[in-house]
């Protein structure tokens, strides 16, 4: 019996932010905004997407697809999180625990992948722009999204599965606010080395294929713009990816941090306050960051704007 995977647990309690009470309930409200921002940014960023045939193309493709993306990760967390903030008891069922893992873990590869895509739709456009409707073809860009989709959900669904296929037998007290894999990996009673491989090496796949991308495709866009001749070439080439490697740095620098950093210097408090800036900070910054820092999207919302102002 005692090699057999069990639990004798139907629920787990988050430990939370351990604050005062009048902390948490600043950290509500605080947090309230962050996600009533992420939501409405994202999904109106969908929406001036879909009603603007001039945005009806890859990049924005991909960009209405990574606000979805941003909506469904921060949803994973934030309304569970939020209810905790006002609860003197934080559980979350056993099975709930295991939805909330599949869901954020998939949404997060989600991300990952589609910066990738969206570098690479960067590069074909700057590099080789008198192919870039034949090689971003709708085609294309669908397998690319339907891509990231397949493996974000298969990634996610051995993560979760080989997770809770451990025992949890001594605490059933996660030191987090939402089902992370780490923190379950502490708290379990059974051998989790082949967990850690699994983790360690699927992340470096996926993280390091899209930094990789990422990386060779500005390498090229940057000797591409270089060799350009006109200043306003120049200045427009940089504008289209400003707003991309914003996003990028600020991801995938997050996970680097919490990816790459010695094991001394791990502690729990640093990976929560790391949790909270990419599962409810930068999904509410990727729509800001591209609609100011986007002429096409400042002229599409203009446009929106105007037209709803004399139709009424």
């Amino acid at each position: 019996m005692a090699d057999e995977n069990y639990t004798l647990f139907t629920d787990f309690i988050f430990l939370g932010f351990c604050v005062r009470k009048d902390v948490q309930q600043l950290i509500f409200v605080l947090f309230l905004l962050v996600y009533g921002t992420t939501v409405i940014a994202n999904l109106g960023m969908i929406l001036l997407i879909k009603m603007d045939p001039k945005l009806h193309t890859p990049m924005y493709y991909f960009l209405s697809n990574l606000s979805f993306s941003d909506v469904c990760y921060s949803s994973t967390v934030s309304p569970k999180m939020l209810a905790d903030l006002l609860s003197e008891e934080k559980k979350i069922p056993y099975n709930a625990c295991a939805i909330q893992m599949y869901f954020c873990g998939a949404f997060a590869d989600v991300e990952c992948l589609m910066l990738a895509a969206m570098a690479y739709d960067r590069y074909v456009a700057i590099c080789n722009p008198l192919l870039y409707t034949v090689t971003m073809s709708r085609r294309v860009c669908t397998q690319l999204v339907a891509g990231a989709y397949i493996i974000g959900l298969v990634d996610s669904a051995i993560h979760t599965c080989c997770t809770f296929r451990l025992s949890f037998c001594n605490s059933n007290v996660i030191n987090h606010f939402f089902c992370d894999i780490p923190p379950l990996l502490a708290l379990s009673c059974s051998d989790t080395t082949v967990n850690e491989i699994v983790l360690f090496t699927f992340v470096t796949c996926i993280l390091g294929c899209s930094i990789v991308t990422v990386l060779f495709s500005y390498s090229y866009i940057l000797t591409t713009i270089f060799k350009m001749n006109s200043a306003k070439g120049k200045q427009k080439a940089f504008s289209t990816c400003a707003s991309h490697l914003t996003a990028v740095a600020i991801f995938h620098g997050t996970l680097l941090f919490m990816f790459l950093r010695p094991s001394s210097s791990y502690s729990m408090d640093t990976d929560k306050m790391a949790s909270v800036f990419y599962t409810v900070v930068i999904p509410m910054l990727n729509p800001l960051i591209y609609s100011l820092r986007n002429n096409d999207m400042k002229d599409a919302l203009k446009k929106t704007i105007g037209t709803n102002l004399c139709s009424v």
